[in-house]
């Protein structure tokens, strides 16, 4: 038996972070990974290769300059999406590349194999080949990440019906599709396959989308997927889905409704890697699909045993994933005040077209609180950037206390708005008032103008 101070069991962001942070604390610490590679799922079949196809559907669609110059050329029918994601094994073989280098410089062992608790310390591995070695550690993390769901009743195949894993195999751009599913991974294929020429029909069992977003910046994002032709269908729940012809496939909704297209990608949700761990022998508990439950702190019900990322549910992004990895570990070893301080607010990024981030409170999370608030809007036809670059229709929303003007809550809609978003982000962890926008001087012309342009219109409301 191997012994280690730190077990982590999954590679991917909130894994290779618990891993380098417990290595930091100058514990012996060791990685798990039952794929043949490294990174997760975020690296090679979820976050960078959607994000890859993403810049290059607006690179080809010209979405960017499509208001500037006012032409767009339209995409041949017969182009493969491998194609278009010419530029992913690049990015993913680089990727590889740093974290194997991070890992090996601060000495962590990575391990190849599928892991299996054979008691509340000891995780026995199997290797491919059949053997099987014994792994101890006085902590364990456990960050398997999620797959996508999938239901008996749904017909997948590898011509017709697709998961969120599986989509990026399609031969070729179809001239239709049926997306189930208006969550961030629905919404962002929706958008990313309705610029590359594709009639979409988003299909949502909910009366809106992406309920935990602010509901202004929502509604704009749905007159946008309209205006690129995507159909939104809300409130119509899914009962049959079935493959009619080699290029057909009818999707029948519980108003009666059907809809044909002539290929379908299913985003209901996602399950807990969780099947191999053998996590009833040892009493952790679960919850829906699997899902690991854990405290504050990111522990489990048994006390050494912790878990991050995708495999503990919401919000399951990389970023916060990563910090979860690091603060677990933290946590683990009671270190908060010598190495991770407060976390501090999380950013959200979902890639649409166009993009929208947040941080902080929504107006509805603030009513409902009973909160005063005011807000105050920028567009970013209302700076020069905006007008240069074509993005005339994206906004930038602040919200603030009305009493004593501190910063609640930043929401964006527009490109670069992931990026906008940190500048709000890091006046709001420090306890800023939206008052600093309205004093401090940014570049011209740029995008980030719109914050003064916000903070002086919620101002002047006062």
């Amino acid at each position: 038996m191997r012994k280690y101070d730190i077990l982590v069991i999954g590679s991917g962001p909130g894994g290779e972070k618990a891993a380098i942070q417990g290595a930091k604390l100058g514990k012996k610490v060791a990685i798990i990974e039952r794929s043949p590679f490294i990174g997760g799922a975020g690296i090679n079949t979820g976050t960078l290769p959607s994000k890859t196809l993403r810049e290059t559907a607006l690179y080809l669609a010209g979405l960017r300059q499509r208001s500037v110059f006012g032409i767009q050329v339209p995409l041949g029918r017969d182009i493969r999406l491998g194609e278009l994601m010419h530029k992913k094994t690049e990015v993913i073989k680089k990727q590889m590349e740093i974290i194997a280098e991070q890992l090996s410089r601060n000495n962590v062992d990575i391990v190849f194999g599928t892991a299996s608790f054979k008691d509340e310390h000891t995780v026995v591995v199997t290797t491919d080949d059949g053997a099987h070695d014994e792994y101890s550690g006085d902590m364990i993390v456990i960050s398997t990440g999620t797959s996508p769901a999938r239901p008996e009743d749904i017909p997948f195949d590898a011509e017709h019906i697709y998961d969120s894993d599986t989509i990026l195999e399609l031969d070729r751009i179809p001239p239709t599709m049926t997306v189930i599913g208006a969550g961030v991974i629905g919404c962002e294929y929706a958008c990313i396959f309705a610029s590359l020429g594709v009639k979409v029909t988003l299909v949502e069992k909910r009366s809106r989308l992406l309920g935990f977003a602010d509901e202004e910046i929502i509604t704009s994002l749905m007159y946008w997927m309209r205006h690129t032709d995507i159909t939104v269908k809300l409130n119509e729940e899914v009962v049959k889905i079935e493959v009619e012809a080699p290029d057909r496939v009818k999707t029948s909704l519980k108003s009666g409704k059907s809809i044909m297209s002539e290929k379908l990608l299913y985003t209901m949700g996602r399950s807990a890697n969780v099947e191999a761990l053998n996590l009833d022998a040892i009493g952790v508990a679960q919850g829906k699909r699997g899902l690991i439950e854990v405290s504050d702190s990111f522990q489990t019900s048994v006390g050494h045993i912790y878990a991050v990322g995708d495999v503990i549910g919401f919000p399951s992004l990389a970023a916060t994933s990563r910090e979860q990895g690091r603060r677990a570990v933290c946590n683990a070893y009671e270190k908060e005040g010598v190495t991770c301080d407060n976390v501090g607010l999380m950013p959200f990024g979902i890639y649409t077209i166009p993009e929208i981030s947040m941080v902080g409170a929504t107006e509805e999370e603030l009513t409902e609180k009973g909160v005063p608030y005011e807000v105050g809007t920028a567009f970013f036809e209302e700076v020069a950037r905006g007008l240069i670059s074509g993005d005339l229709h994206g906004m930038l929303k602040l919200i603030f206390n009305s009493n004593d003007h501190t910063l609640l809550g930043v929401h964006i809609i527009g490109e670069k708005a992931s990026e906008l978003i940190h500048v709000g982000q890091a006046v709001m962890n420090y306890g800023g008032q939206v008052d600093y926008f309205k004093d401090v001087v940014f570049n011209h012309p740029t995008l980030s103008e719109a914050y003064k342009v916000a903070a002086l219109n919620g101002l002047n409301k006062l």
